[in-house]
């Protein structure tokens, strides 16, 4: 195999590793919005079960019995 040839071959494979390179990448910062997203959507999430959450504060808690009984 002459030098020209494995030149070539080194090339080719630098292109194609160079593409791989730039769809990962792209994939990656697809996953990081998602990610941003849904750490924002589950933020949401909590603050409106706390805010849905009764205030307890000074009143008893009553012993029911669970639905089941």
């Amino acid at each position: 195999m002459s030098n020209e040839n494995r030149i070539e071959q080194l090339e080719m494979k630098v292109a194609f590793q160079d593409d791989n390179i730039e769809v990962l990448n792209d994939e990656i910062f697809d996953l990081q919005r998602k990610l941003q997203l849904l750490t924002e959507q589950v933020t949401y999430l909590v603050t409106k079960l706390k805010e849905a959450e009764p205030d307890n504060d000074g009143i008893e808690q009553v012993d029911m019995r669970p639905p089941h009984y």
